[in-house]
């Protein structure tokens, strides 16, 4: 399969890694041969809505550009994708597309080729998670319809937190339940990976010691590291577990579920749309789903006020969470969009956390330095960004170059 790829000897070869939201996709082009390099990179935001854009840039004009699209759905989304990267790269000589897949059920998790069966079960366990595999199952079709030839490689966001202690796999459910698969899977396992590799660069000592990384985007969740292992995470079952998030609720008691059904006659369809959609800042708000347009109206909007409250205080109970479990914390790392580029939310959020040891440099998270905590701070902060492609990248680069789908070009 890659035999007629490799007839360009002295061509370029690169890897796509596709990174596929409920409403986005990024789509990143890697050169291959020593380390992987960048491309070229597209993005597709708020497909299906009015507002959808599509986002590119290269390396030879890093200045992102902008171009409002019409797009209603993924499949569509990869067309516009792949036709502006096939401007750019010769498509022909791609060696595969990866996928990140968001959860892989009890049966996957580590990275692997996809064939018809992988297809099949992805559809089969839909229902862990039905915003995000039926995306990425259109996409891995779509793709397939236009390079047939090409391979494909899972990349499964529940790696990281696969092997997760047993006390923190346990749904406190009835046993049978876990035969079918319910246990706590833990997510953004893909930007976990990156940002622990990345910090053990930065100090090796602190990512063997007690850290956790707090991943705060329009998802949201955070994990408790311990000697470079994981051994808790907010988000459980589902990726609408854990803290309140953009438009999902995060934890809630289960009772609501059942309130809903007997004196609103909420279907199980439409509460799962409602915790997935209508819920966390957007719910609370009533106005919107962005972080920052709620920070420019907390202080006319009482609505607006609560939502970021809300997420910072649920944050804050996180790490202290994830403090006791580790007996402690030495490094807490912030990533993500929100944990990236608010400093107001990560003051807020480690305000009152002093008795941990933790303590701000103001000036320093002011200007979103690389180490935002105090010199008097015992626990160091730190503000990360992640790269979730570039794991997909390296990969799908391992899984290629130790398979026998390289073996047969050889």
């Amino acid at each position: 399969m890659l035999g007629a790829l490799r007839r360009y000897k002295h061509a370029p070869e690169y890897i796509l890694a596709v990174n596929a939201g409920s409403s986005s996709i990024k789509a990143v082009v890697y050169e291959t041969g020593g380390q992987l390099e960048v491309v070229c990179q597209c993005t597709i935001e708020n497909i299906g809505q009015s507002s959808a854009i599509l986002i590119t840039q290269t390396t030879t004009n890093r200045d992102a550009a902008y171009l409002p699209v019409d797009v209603k759905t993924h499949p569509a989304a990869i067309v516009i994708i792949m036709g502006w990267i096939n401007k750019q790269v010769e498509t022909t000589n791609l060696l595969a597309i990866g996928h990140r897949i968001v959860h892989g059920g009890p049966q996957y998790y580590q990275p692997q080729v996809i064939n018809d069966q992988l297809i099949a079960d992805l559809q089969a366990f839909s229902s862990y998670d039905p915003d995000h595999l039926p995306n990425s199952i259109q996409l891995i079709k779509k793709f397939t319809s236009l390079y047939p030839n090409l391979p494909q490689v899972a990349c499964f966001d529940t790696a990281f937190t696969h092997n997760l202690p047993r006390v923190a796999q346990i749904l406190p459910i009835p046993r049978k339940y876990e035969q079918e698969g319910l246990r706590r899977y833990g997510f953004h396992g893909l930007s976990y990976s990156y940002l622990l590799s990345r910090l053990q660069e930065l100090d090796a000592v602190a990512a063997n010691g007690r850290v956790i990384f707090a991943h705060l985007g329009s998802g949201a969740s955070l994990v408790a590291i311990r000697d470079g292992q994981p051994l808790d995470v907010t988000m459980g079952l589902t990726p609408a577990s854990g803290i309140p998030m953009s438009t999902r609720s995060g934890d809630l008691d289960p009772g609501i579920a059942w309130y809903l059904h007997h004196k609103a006659g909420v279907s199980t369809i439409q509460f799962n749309n409602m915790v997935n959609h209508q819920s966390g800042l957007l719910g609370i708000s009533e106005t919107s789903a962005d972080m920052k347009t709620l920070l420019l109206n907390e202080h006319n909007d009482v609505r607006a006020a609560e939502a970021v409250s809300l997420f910072c205080y649920q944050a804050k109970k996180a790490i202290g969470s994830m403090a006791a479990v580790m007996g402690g914390v030495e490094t807490l790392v912030f990533s993500g969009g929100i944990g990236e580029k608010a400093p107001l939310i990560r003051a807020r959020i480690c305000e009152g956390l002093e008795f941990l040891g933790l303590e701000l440099d103001e000036a320093g998270n002011n200007s979103n330095t690389p180490e935002i905590s105090s010199h008097a701070s015992r626990v160091s902060v730190r503000v990360i960004h992640t790269d979730e492609e570039s794991v997909i990248a390296q990969q799908v680069s391992d899984v290629i170059n130790n398979s026998s789908i390289n073996k047969r070009g050889s």
